[in-house]
């Protein structure tokens, strides 16, 4: 499991939130873009080695570029108007430039072979993904989403998803009903992105390699969802469900794979359709 574990992360560090970065629009997120290599090699290299003094640094090489991204959040809220900082698509952008440095600090401490906050090291190297796809993917998707299909269904993609995943990490704390509330409303989050991509965004695309990748977006996504509901389920309520190993396997590849990378492949599409002088110059 360790080793789809981690090429699954490096896909979201080396691929998935540098050319999210590049969706956003933002032009003060293009210097961080460039010099996100220089992070994320360090941070990915670290998967492979042994936990350990060598891997830890590089580790903290990777957090410091989540660090500096997070921070973006802050400056980019205090100079918006309450109105712009307030909107859902924004909220979801926050929230995307936020969750990898949860992701890194995770990644920090289990690659230096130290418990967090009593968390072993099996659920902190599961906590780097998750917040890589379920963080950081999942919200871009949903203010991209949300900025197409502006409307009831749109806005509550837009803050279901970031209050999903602040729920989901409040239940590591505080046990395992707190977690199936996040997981619950972080699904139905999922699902209306799925639904709104489906209905909203896929229809009337003329290319079909765009058509196709926002198809299995919105089918995987829905697919993915319900095993991670599943999973909270039988967690909370000692029902039967998949283990951890099985949920990477199926859960966390399908998200990687078939939403967030198929997600960004067919949004950058999008984008350089609709602005091809930038896409020339980018």
């Amino acid at each position: 499991m360790s080793v789809l574990v981690s090429s699954i992360v490096m896909l979201g560090m080396l691929v998935v939130v540098p050319a999210g970065l590049r969706l956003t629009g933002a032009a003060e997120l293009d210097r961080i873009r460039r010099l996100w290599p220089l992070f994320a090699v360090p941070g990915a290299v670290s998967l492979w080695l042994p936990r350990g003094t060598a891997a830890t640094a590089l580790a903290v090489c990777y957090a410091l570029g989540t660090a500096l991204l997070a921070l973006h959040a802050p400056h980019r809220l205090l100079r918006r108007s309450p109105s712009r900082s307030t909107a859902p698509a924004e909220i979801a952008l926050l929230t995307a430039l936020v969750t990898p440095s949860v992701a890194a600090l995770a990644l920090v401490a289990e690659r230096s072979g130290h418990t967090l906050f009593g968390f072993g090291l099996g659920i902190l190297a599961l906590t780097v993904p998750h917040f890589h796809f379920a963080g950081f993917a999942a919200a871009l998707v949903a203010g991209l989403v949300c900025r197409v299909a502006d409307s009831v269904a749109g806005r509550f993609a837009a803050l279901s998803v970031p209050l999903g995943t602040l729920l989901v990490l409040i239940g590591y704390f505080i046990g395992d009903w707190a977690e199936l509330a996040g997981a619950a409303v972080l699904t139905a989050g999922m699902w209306t992105v799925a639904v709104l991509t489906w209905r909203s965004v896929r229809t009337g695309q003329r290319d079909r390699t765009t058509r196709t990748l926002l198809a299995a977006s919105s089918i995987v996504l829905a697919v993915t969802m319900v095993l991670a509901l599943s999973w909270a389920l039988g967690e909370a309520t000692g029902l039967p469900h998949p283990t951890l190993a099985w949920m990477a396997a199926t859960h966390g590849l399908g998200n990687a794979l078939g939403f967030a990378l198929c997600s960004v492949l067919a949004w950058q599409r999008l984008r350089d359709r609709t602005d091809p002088a930038e896409s020339r110059t980018a």
